[in-house]
């Protein structure tokens, strides 16, 4: 007795599995070029805060405190502009482990090469940048130099 014919699935099941594969290993792609490459689609950009006092917070360690001008594609316009400056002492006492250091703000524009107030800043050297509230050692320092100043 010959058997019934067996009914061959039409693989559409396995059509749409093939489909959702592709279409993951494409936005994985799409991740990895955009994570490793300036081809940053995923890259929200909500942009800084352009009010009140900022610290910048530099790939290389430094760090700026002042006020953001401007943010637009790939550099932020900092002005106003102030960094800290660690002064150690020339002879430290050998008592001490760990010699008092001497924390100074200064103000751009003062130093030897004399530069302009003002900082063009590649984006991809930004870790963060934070507002400083109007009470903290920072932003009184700045206050009391810019009383002094006029």
């Amino acid at each position: 007795m010959p058997q019934p014919p067996v009914k061959k699935k039409s693989g559409m099941g396995s059509k749409i599995l093939v489909i959702i594969i592709i279409i993951v290993v494409i936005l994985i792609g799409l991740f990895l070029v955009s994570k490793y490459t300036s081809w940053n689609i995923l890259k929200v950009n909500k942009g800084v805060s352009t009010s009140g006092w900022q610290a910048v917070f530099l790939s290389n360690g430094q760090v700026y405190f002042g006020k953001i001008a401007s943010q637009s594609g790939d550099t932020l316009t900092l002005r106003d502009i102030y960094y800290l400056q660690v002064a150690e002492p020339i002879q430290p006492a050998e008592e001490q482990v760990n010699p008092q250091q001497n924390l100074s703000l200064v103000k751009l524009g003062n130093e030897l090469h004399g530069p302009e107030d003002e900082m063009m800043i590649n984006m991809d050297h930004v870790l963060f940048t934070e507002r400083l509230k109007t009470d903290s050692r920072v932003v009184d320092a700045i206050v009391r130099y810019l009383d002094e100043e006029n």
